[in-house]
């Protein structure tokens, strides 16, 4: 008879909010999961005609409270419980009124009903300093054109909100009754002057809020503790638990898949995709790419791109895919670039490089003898020349990386879309083993900022390594050529259009 596991004591546990789903994971102070302990939820957002994309806010917090309940439930009595860790989805926003109720859904980073507020702060405002200053780009997935947007759409819903806060600050608001707001979760907000580590004045004096409506930033190691009201009475284990504050996913990300310092770079395909680089110090990230920060000290750049998994997830109901692995096995049997189309990924708008919220998807070269599997292998190329030119701005950053890792459940799932990338980028790739970079990455971040595990010494686990080919990436490059005269094409017949209609 097979004995059970003991489980150690103390453990972590760590929420991590994504886009499509959340999860509650706990972690030994070796930063190793364990596996009986948690669960998770899908969860979809709300999509609309005109570019919307929200989910209810307290949907989402009692999502989170729920899998809380049901992780603390599954503990042994005498285990102690250490500390909560906890990433949440970048670059969103709701409001709050007076007394701490969310009166505005979730505005997720794939909204982009702000187009037209991004181009007229970029009349206002000189966006090279303001990028230079927040590590950010006027953009619809950013706060400052949401904001200014929200408030010409929506004025009397946008007059009900007291404060503008993330995900994560509502979710500790309603633990503590205050919101907790890290340097990580503020520097995803497009509003953070990185140089001095505040709310950003001259942006701030361009938009129709006040410095009082956005939350205090806080340090990592500015644990929240004492749970309040209803939150205390559910989660009676967690009372007097160090919580600490929320950081971006992307960055918990990076860290759970042993990007750690400039050596590694993680390119990661979930719901959507990025590529990022921890960089020795600060940095003047070129047009294409941002800024972000894990905390004070340690700048994130990188690039990110709104479609991965989603554009796979849209072919296979939209083609009525069977089984994709067997797709799979049909698109890994045909060569690069062999379907003679040109595809544009941008299902959700563009982000990096070049920052068109306005730009859409466009297949181009279907003939009656284009095959689905064609058409999949194309997407999937597609998206792996995206990442080629974020590499091709990122590398000069970071000139003694050695190594690529690959993560994301999308990407880690599919050993045929990470050779390609490792052809398009013409660099080694490494697959993470951890399949929840980002949860374990929470977990390790609440372990060092409690004092309790240092980076250095934990240890990551590595999967299958991957070669480029020569050939295969001189093709490749051919095809990118292909794709940027397509995205210029078609962006320059956009401007032309929105000239006339001026």
């Amino acid at each position: 008879m097979a004995t059970r596991k003991k489980i150690p004591s103390p453990l972590v546990l760590s929420i991590d909010v994504g886009t499509s789903s959340a999860r509650v994971t706990a972690f030994d102070t070796a930063g190793e999961r364990v596996g009986s302990i948690g669960a998770s939820q899908a969860h979809q957002p709300h999509t609309t005609p005109d570019g919307g994309a929200e989910l209810d806010a307290d949907e989402l917090i009692e999502r989170v409270l729920r899998l809380l309940e049901g992780a603390c439930s599954q503990i042994p009595a005498g285990v102690e419980l250490a500390g909560v860790g906890c990433c949440t989805f970048w670059h969103s926003v709701l409001g709050v009124d007076a007394g701490g109720n969310a009166v505005t859904p979730i505005y997720t980073w794939a909204d982009t009903r702000s187009t037209a507020a991004e181009a007229r702060l970029r009349e206002r405002l000189d966006e090279a300093a303001v990028h230079a200053r927040t590590g950010c780009r006027f953009h619809t997935s950013y706060l400052p054109a949401r904001l200014l947007w929200l408030s010409e759409a929506e004025p009397a819903r946008f007059r009900q909100a007291a404060r503008w806060m993330s995900p994560g600050e509502y979710l500790y608001s309603r633990l503590f009754g205050a919101p907790y707001c890290s340097v990580s979760m503020a520097s995803g907000t497009g509003l953070l002057d990185q140089q001095r580590m505040a709310w950003d004045r001259e942006l701030l004096d361009a938009l129709p809020i006040e410095p009082e409506q956005l939350s205090p930033i806080v340090a990592l190691t500015d644990a929240a503790c004492g749970l309040c009201g209803a939150a205390a009475e559910r989660l009676p284990r967690l009372r007097a638990t160090s919580w600490v504050p929320a950081v971006g996913d992307g960055a918990a990300s990076n860290i759970g898949s042993g990007c750690i310092s400039p050596d590694r770079v993680a390119l990661m395909v979930g719901t959507s995709g990025a590529m990022r680089a921890l960089v020795g110090g600060a940095v003047a990230p070129p047009p294409g790419l941002w800024e972000y920060r894990v905390d004070a000290g340690r700048p994130l750049v990188g690039g990110a791109l709104s479609n991965g998994g989603n554009l796979l997830a849209w072919l296979a109901g939209t083609l009525r895919l069977p089984d994709l692995r067997e797709v799979e096995r049909e698109v890994a049997g045909m060569a690069p670039d062999a379907h003679g189309l040109t595809l544009l990924p941008f299902l959700a708008g563009e982000r990096s490089v070049g920052w068109r919220a306005d730009a859409r998807a466009a297949i181009v070269g279907l003939s009656w003898s284009t095959r689905r599997e064609e058409i999949v292998r194309a997407a999937l190329e597609s998206v792996a020349l995206r990442f080629a030119q974020i590499w091709r701005r990122l590398a000069p950053l970071v000139p003694g990386c050695r190594t690529v890792v690959a993560s994301g459940g999308a990407l880690l799932a599919s050993p045929v879309w990470t050779q390609i990338v490792t052809d398009a980028l013409n660099e080694p790739v490494i697959a993470s083993a951890e399949p929840e970079a980002s949860s374990r990455g929470a977990a390790l971040l609440a372990l060092e900022a409690l004092d309790l595990r240092r980076l250095s010494d934990v240890a990551f686990p590595f999967g299958p390594h991957y070669e480029p080919d020569p050939a295969r990436h001189a093709l490749y490059r051919q095809a990118m050529e292909r794709q940027e005269r397509l995205y210029a094409l078609l962006l320059e017949q956009s401007d032309l259009g929105a000239r006339r209609d001026a």
